[in-house]
């Protein structure tokens, strides 16, 4: 599950396997043809944020301020380079489980660019992954290396501090417990723990309409309220949409805070095949759409990921 404040998203895509994609960098980007077929939602129709592909792997971006990705340049002498608007497309284009993300990003096959979002913000995010098995890897660049914390007990991903300092921050709320008090304001450190807590909190239930509401119901409880900024911190910007994915049957449920419906895409309903076409769900008229919109999705050419300059 996500809770998004990158940017409002104008759009949601289906992307079908064999997409022939580049690095999204001006020179000596990696290049590479889609084994996957997916579905995603943007960040200022510019960069993948979000989203599940046909295996159920399902990968998220949130802002990190900390992030370092190292220097550029000197990187590009052994490597060729990702940029930051198309790295959750990549893992979602070319890997079926968490595991074999791991295995195979891990030998670091590229290096990752920053650039700018189109508001001005850097660029800087890390990224969680999560499978149908319950398996999760979360990746962030810190002091230009790359650092993986893998396995099903890293439930929760939230901004700021850099992924460690935040499970030492959210093991001195375990040992106060949640029913005796939880921090609440909006800073990521203090939505981690709610998120911490209530995630386990929750019953466990096989029944996927409530395990949906569920879901829901703890990502609105750290969502950030609409019109609540704090200059400089982007990562303490307004939520403006949520999603949770069910990852075994494989379906894609979306909200919008500005609509008070959640709607979703089966994926069994997508026709992902090389050579179908590349379609678009437009969120950009406050468009309200209601139940499984597989088949309200209309074919458009894709959108040009934001490329980085070495």
């Amino acid at each position: 599950m996500s809770c998004a404040k990158m940017t409002g998203c104008r759009s949601l895509w289906i992307f079908p396997r064999g997409m022939k994609r580049t690095g999204a960098v001006k020179l000596g980007g990696i290049t590479w043809t889609s084994k996957y077929g997916s579905v995603v939602a943007t960040a200022f129709e510019a960069a993948t944020a979000n989203g599940i592909n046909e295996k159920g792997l399902v990968a998220n971006l949130l802002y990190l301020a900390e992030s370092d990705y190292g220097d550029p340049v000197a990187q590009s002498k052994g490597k060729p380079a990702l940029c930051i608007s198309d790295w959750a497309q990549y893992v979602l284009d070319n890997y079926a489980t968490v595991a074999q993300a791991v295995k195979a990003l891990k030998k670091e096959p590229f290096f990752v660019v920053a650039v700018d979002s189109p508001d001005g913000h850097a660029g800087t995010v890390h990224l969680a992954i999560t499978d149908p098995t319950g398996d999760i890897a979360i990746f962030e660049y810190v002091n230009g290396k790359l650092t993986i914390h893998h396995g099903p007990e890293f439930q929760v991903m939230a901004n700021s501090p850099i992924y460690h300092k935040q499970l030492a921050l959210n093991k001195y709320w375990e040992g106060i417990g949640g029913t005796t008090m939880l921090p609440g304001t909006n800073r990521a450190s203090d939505r981690f723990v709610r998120a911490s807590f209530y995630i386990n909190a929750i019953p466990k239930t096989s029944d996927q309409r409530e395990a949906i509401a569920s879901a829901f119901s703890v990502i609105r409880n750290v969502s950030v309220p609409r019109g609540i900024s704090t200059p400089g911190q982007p990562n303490i910007s307004s939520t403006l949409w949520r999603t949770a994915e069910d990852h075994k049957s494989r379906r894609y449920n979306f909200e919008s805070t500005r609509n008070p419906n959640v709607f979703w895409v089966n994926l069994d309903d997508v026709d992902f095949k090389a050579g179908a076409p590349v379609q678009r769900l437009l969120l950009t008229e406050d468009e309200i759409y209601a139940g499984n919109v597989a088949r309200e999705f209309k074919a458009a050419e894709p959108f040009e990921f934001l490329a980085a300059e070495l």
